[in-house]
């Protein structure tokens, strides 16, 4: 999906609807700034560009995005994370390439199944029912000691995802579950050794659909 763009002075907003999980932060923290009730409903010069950075720095989805006047782009932490969201997406947070697309720092996941925009979360889990705890307490593959670098995200065909490259998973709370250098997590919504695949997809016949 292209991303809408939102131009200020000194920062510009990008916005991407089918990669939103409606975490609210935005309204939340910068209701001046980002108030769906308004048209346009993003309007980057009622708050500093600092301020606007920072928010969409929050956005755990990446959905929302920035570029500012001054070229300062947005840089990754030294650690791949990520975390698992009750009854929701996995967020990933770092220097994330998702199926051979450039880097960048946040991305929701799919783990029910049901997006229409796989691999990336599209809010489905909530119209779904989707349920699965973000505290699990998995068979665990033995701790990695890389740290950093990119992560590469793939699908593997009606499959799990494969997450290749050093990574700490976390529950919802910030756990730790795994240090790992490669992931294979369930996107099926059936494992039962949840976030990590264990085959069910092909008990349950999981296709991609839409995606």
């Amino acid at each position: 999906m292209t991303r809408k763009e939102y131009t200020g002075q000194d920062i510009t907003v990008t916005f991407d609807l089918g990669r939103c999980i409606h975490a609210r932060n935005c309204f939340l923290q910068l209701p001046d700034v980002f108030d769906p009730s308004k048209r346009p409903w993003v309007q980057p010069d009622n708050a500093s560009p600092e301020e606007v950075a920072a928010m969409i720095r929050t956005c755990p989805s990446g959905a929302l995005a920035y570029k500012r006047a001054d070229g300062t782009d947005e840089k990754p932490p030294k650690i791949n994370r990520l975390a698992v969201l009750e009854n929701g997406p996995a967020v990933l947070v770092g220097e994330i390439s998702v199926e051979d697309q450039p880097s960048e720092t946040r991305v929701a996941l799919c783990r029910c199944g049901l997006s229409k925009n796989k691999p990336y979360c599209d809010y489905s889990h909530v119209e779904g029912g989707f349920t699965a705890t973000g505290e699990p307490a998995p068979k665990t593959p033995a701790d990695a000691e890389g740290v950093g670098g990119v992560a590469r995200a793939a699908r593997k065909p009606d499959g799990p995802l494969l997450i290749d490259g050093n990574l700490e998973i976390c529950s919802g709370t910030g756990k730790r579950i795994a240090k790992t250098e490669k992931a294979f997590l369930c996107r099926c919504g059936a494992s039962k050794n949840k976030p990590f695949c264990d085959g069910s997809h092909k008990a349950v016949g999981f296709t991609d659909g839409e995606s």
